[in-house]
């Protein structure tokens, strides 16, 4: 028992010794960003935009931006600090914006790999691409909810109920540092009315933008590169139109010949039919729109994959799930010829329940 205590004395000790090493911020004297935005400024330079809340007495905070160009993250934050009352502070980041010019143009890596350097930034924060400038869309005043906090929500709801795949700081560098994969990151769009749309995603290739994807390709993407834990697609067959929801899949690839590689990847589906438009929702009617579905699975996703090697991406990780069934992988001969030969065989099995039909 003395041991026992003399070790959680000592553990209490150093403790409170480490802790006087730790730099202390009083939150009423520093402005603590929650949002970041980057834009093509010139060749040599960006220009950074910030935004955080300022908060009033007895009043709903405001959303306050600062903007400043410099040729890196570190200086602008730097600069935007001599404009604001308090030192900036980024502890409490969660969303970074970049406007698609310098996503085209420049790319946006270093930026990227400087946050994953800074140890008050955590690693699940949001990125994404954002239609025109990232000023323009965080000094936008929405409805109903500040920049950061629909910005934020808006990406985790399509993650969790819509067609977007698991995204953050940490999964687009992970993919990215992968032998084998590219990253892909959300784009936004500002509507009128004041709102906020997802509209498709981007592909990227050495931290530049190499493709973009549509609204309606999403379903299929993230068939490929992800799991549904929800989803909601329609599908139309001569007796009507049947829309799927409460959609869940998993899919696994099979490494089926190597010579020239050959990939079967098996995507599983099992969904309810909430409303169907014919008249009588009958046992063969079910399996005519499970077998039309299976058809469009097969039909879209072997589109996206030979889209993929056109632009010379690789989201799904076919090199990753390559290089980890081949012993001494050759990366550089499969991103010069090997991936290009690739067949994928696209295997999908679709089970639909009815439930609640609406005729």
């Amino acid at each position: 028992m003395g041991r026992l205590l003399k070790f959680f004395i000592m553990a209490v000790l150093a403790a409170a010794a480490l802790s006087g090493c730790v730099e202390k911020n009083i939150l009423d004297d520093i402005s603590l960003v929650n949002g970041i935005g980057f834009d093509y400024y010139d060749e040599t330079k960006i220009r950074g935009t910030v935004i955080y809340p300022y908060y009033l007495p007895e009043k709903d905070p405001e959303d306050k931006t600062f903007t400043a160009v410099s040729e890196i993250k570190k200086t602008i934050l730097d600069d935007i600090g001599r404009q604001t009352a308090d030192p900036v502070v980024t502890g409490s980041l969660n969303i970074i914006l970049f406007g698609e010019e310098l996503a085209e143009r420049k790319g946006i890596l270093e930026l990227v790999d400087a946050f994953q350097r800074d140890p008050g930034v955590g690693s699940t924060l949001y990125l994404a691409v954002v239609e025109g400038t990232a000023r323009e869309f965080l000094e936008e005043n929405y409805r109903y909810r500040s920049t950061v906090e629909l910005v934020s929500r808006l990406i985790q709801h399509n993650i969790d109920r819509g067609d977007l795949p698991k995204t953050n700081l940490q999964r687009f560098l992970f993919d990215y540092y992968q032998r084998g994969k590219t990253p892909f990151m959300p784009r936004l769009k500002r509507k009128p009315g004041k709102i906020v749309d997802l509209d498709g995603i981007n592909l990227f290739c050495k931290g530049k933008i190499a493709d973009y994807l549509p609204p309606d390709k999403m379903f299929f993407f993230k068939l490929l590169v992800d799991e549904y834990s929800e989803g909601l697609y329609l599908v139309e067959i001569d007796e009507g139109k049947a829309s799927v929801h409460s959609i869940r899949s998993k899919r696994k690839f099979r490494l089926m010949e190597k010579d020239p590689y050959k990939i079967r990847v098996e995507i599983d589906v099992n969904g309810v039919i909430d409303e169907f438009t014919g008249n009588e929702l009958k046992p063969a009617t079910m399996k005519k729109l499970e077998h039309e579905f299976e058809n469009m699975i097969k039909e879209e996703c072997t589109k996206l994959i030979r889209r993929f090697k056109e632009k010379e991406v690789d989201p799904a990780g076919f090199g990753q799930f390559v290089k980890t069934k081949i012993r001494n992988f050759d990366i550089e001969k499969w991103r010069n010829t090997d991936y290009k030969d690739l067949t994928v065989e696209i295997k999908p099995t679709v089970k639909i329940t009815q439930s609640g039909v609406i005729e």
